[in-house]
């Protein structure tokens, strides 16, 4: 219950301010076209699998103490003699969160996380993929609180891509901004 009030937090502020901003600025006439963050997939490759099985498993227990839900372990697709991978073989975790899921973990991301990443200057605004989505890379997953420093033995770095419903890099770029989302100037 507890974690139900909390995430909804985010959304509530979507529903009284932020649908509202993006109404004023681009004109919308039906307010279900204003757009939304449809979902959160968090990524984790992790090229040491390759050598050691465990790491996999170990990374996506460390991607489902920051999600909150368990991942799907991601094989390699085919096989490279230069890495000496082969086909089928683990090679990391991903996870995609949805609705409440979704708002807790963007709340924990801007709150939290993203201000304790070493060196942070802001998000790149350029990193859209010209359909309204944003990826950005975190090289450390310590970030997070979940995570205890003093029980990981590796460090590893993750993918967040947060689909949403906006036509346009400039929608999106907006929407995201009303969620705190700190961009370089």
């Amino acid at each position: 219950m507890a974690e139900a009030a909390y995430s909804s937090r985010l959304k509530k502020h979507y529903d009284e301010v932020v649908r509202g901003q993006l109404i004023e600025e681009f004109g919308y006439k039906n307010p279900m076209a204003v757009p939304t963050i449809e979902k959160v997939v968090i990524n984790m490759g992790v090229g040491e699998a390759v050598a050691d099985s465990k790491k996999a498993a170990t990374a996506a227990g460390e991607l489902a103490k920051i999600a909150g839900q368990k991942p799907v372990i991601t094989k390699a697709r085919t096989s490279i003699a230069t890495f000496k991978l082969r086909e089928g073989q683990s090679v990391g975790a991903k996870v995609t969160l949805r609705r409440a899921r979704m708002y807790d973990f963007i709340d924990r991301l801007v709150t939290i996380a993203l201000p304790r990443v070493r060196d942070f200057r802001g998000l790149n605004p350029k990193s859209f993929d010209g359909r309204g989505n944003f990826a950005m890379g975190i090289k450390e997953h310590i970030v997070f609180p979940e995570i205890e420093y003093d029980k990981i033995d590796q460090v590893w770095g993750m993918d967040v891509i947060v689909c949403t419903t906006a036509k346009s890099d400039d929608e999106a770029r907006a929407l995201l901004r009303a969620f705190n989302f700190p961009f370089r100037q």
